[in-house]
């Protein structure tokens, strides 16, 4: 009973259940509470405690804080499994203002963050991460199919020689732009989302979903959402770049890390890497095939995209990739 936990843990008294953003919890007088396992290591669910203090110290008070149980430790053992309790204060409920402004202003606002993380940090490692990430998915595919003789694993060896070509494309366009000098302080290092949909929009800013990294990566994830889906308008999304870079411009080598990024096809990478611990190989067949089927449209997108943002690619020496 997780009831039981807060209460034997932490003296909470839950009386109501609550359920937001899918996730259940309990509320107690003016605080949500909710338990999360914590099967990442330790130290990732602290450096990410840390970046969510800091949010709720400088306003976001709608972020989830960890608190430390009665005897001043961070998890809790039940059943076998750890886990950790945070607390939200306020719920926030504020759609009004414009997308690419709350983003700017929290990448803004959390670049005042003078500790750069070890462990939940990606800035300036996407090249050797990615090509780790590649390595590691191409063995084990080639494992996991010998095993495996299904049809999702017939279908992902047939298509991974083109992961493979998007995935060195991106690599190798990441290694040229990192001898381009055009940058500025906006390219230092901020709080972002491990997959940036519309997060800042939630009710809560969830603390295992914060990374530290280069704000492109926010953006990227976004746009890539756009690209991928049914309801994209192009219009929407050069409203979002143009609200974002009114708070906070970006630099050319901030251009070329988003393109990049958008190059690497990290959404075909975390399927996969579901697929790995997922049991349905049905449900990731149809899944792989349906996302395999729009990457004609996504990179159809890609290849319109500097057009679209109004960025005069060729007159910066932009780079962009003849084959799309």
């Amino acid at each position: 009973m997780m009831k039981e936990l807060l209460l034997v843990n932490y003296n909470i008294h839950a009386t109501e259940r609550v359920r937001i953003n899918g996730r259940e919890g309990f509320r107690d007088n003016d605080y949500y509470y909710f338990i999360i396992s914590s099967s990442n290591k330790e130290m990732i669910h602290l450096e990410q405690a840390a970046l969510a203090y800091y949010l709720a110290e400088i306003g976001y008070n709608h972020t989830a804080i960890p608190i430390p149980t009665m005897g001043n430790k961070w998890f809790v053992e039940k059943d076998k499994n750890h886990y950790m309790v945070f607390r939200v204060s306020a719920i926030q409920n504020d759609n009004q203002q414009s997308h690419g402004k709350r983003l700017a202003e929290f990448h803004n606002r959390s670049a005042t963050y003078s500790y750069e993380p070890k462990e939940i940090s990606s800035y300036g490692l996407w090249k050797d991460l990615w090509i780790k990430k590649l390595t590691a998915f191409e063995q084990k595919i080639k494992y996991e199919s010998t095993s495996h003789k299904n049809k999702y694993y017939r279908l992902l060896v047939d298509i991974f020689p083109y992961i493979i070509g998007l995935s060195e494309n991106a690599i190798q366009y990441l290694q040229e732009s990192e001898t381009d000098k055009r940058f500025h302080q906006s390219d230092q290092g901020v709080f972002a989302f491990l997959r940036y949909e519309n997060h800042l929009f939630n009710p809560v800013i969830w603390t295992d979903n914060l990374v530290y990294d280069h704000p492109t990566r926010d953006l990227a994830e976004y746009i890539r959402y756009q690209f991928l889906n049914e309801d994209f308008n192009r219009k929407e999304l050069s409203s979002f770049i143009n609200e974002y870079q009114e708070v906070r411009p970006l630099s050319i080598f901030s251009w070329r890390l988003l393109y990049a990024r958008l190059v690497y096809p990290i959404h075909l990478f975390d399927l996969i890497e579901d697929s790995f611990s997922g049991q349905n190989a049905d449900w990731y067949h149809a899944e792989l095939k349906r996302i395999v089927k729009k990457q004609g449209v996504f990179e159809k997108r890609l290849e319109n995209f500097f057009d679209w943002m109004n960025v005069d690619y060729r007159g910066y020496d932009l780079p962009t990739l003849k084959w799309l």
